[in-house]
C-alpha cells in the first residue's frame, strides 16, 4: 500500500518562504506522477502543481513563478518550494500520487494522498 507523508509546513510571514516535502513509501515512486494541492477551510481542494515521472513540471497560473515543484527519485520524495508567500496561501497542503493518466489538475485522478501539512501565512 502506497503511503505519503508531507512535512515542512508552519507559520511564516508574508513574503517568506517554505519548502514542503512529501516522502512516498510502499510503491514505485519513479512510476508516479506527483501532484500538490491545498485546501483552505470552507473551500474546495485546489490544484497547485504536478510533476511527471520525467521531471517535467506544470503549474496552476496563480502560483507560477512563486512555487517550484521538484522530485528526487532516489529519495522517493517530491518537494514544493514556496516563495513570496501571501496571506491567501494559508491552507492545508497535500501531496498526491497517481500511476494512471488523466487530468492531473483534477484531484480525482490521484490514487493516494498524504495527511496534509498546515501552512499559515500571517503577520
Amino acid at each position: 500500500q502506497v503511503q505519503l507523508a508531507e512535512s515542512g509546513g508552519g507559520l511564516v510571514r508574508p513574503g517568506g518562504s517554505l519548502r514542503l516535502s512529501c516522502v512516498v513509501s510502499g510503491g514505485t515512486f519513479s512510476s508516479y506522477t506527483m501532484g500538490w494541492f491545498r485546501q483552505a477551510p470552507g473551500k474546495e481542494r485546489e490544484f497547485l502543481a504536478f510533476i511527471f515521472r520525467t521531471g517535467h513540471p506544470y503549474y496552476e497560473d496563480s502560483v507560477k513563478g512563486r512555487f517550484t515543484i521538484s522530485r528526487d527519485n532516489a529519495a522517493n520524495t517530491v518537494y514544493l518550494q514556496m516563495n513570496s508567500l501571501k496571506l491567501e496561501d494559508t491552507a492545508t497542503y497535500y501531496c498526491a500520487a497517481t500511476s494512471t493518466g488523466g487530468n492531473y489538475a483534477n484531484p480525482r485522478t490521484y490514487d493516494s494522498w498524504g495527511q496534509g501539512t498546515q501552512v499559515t501565512v500571517s503577520s
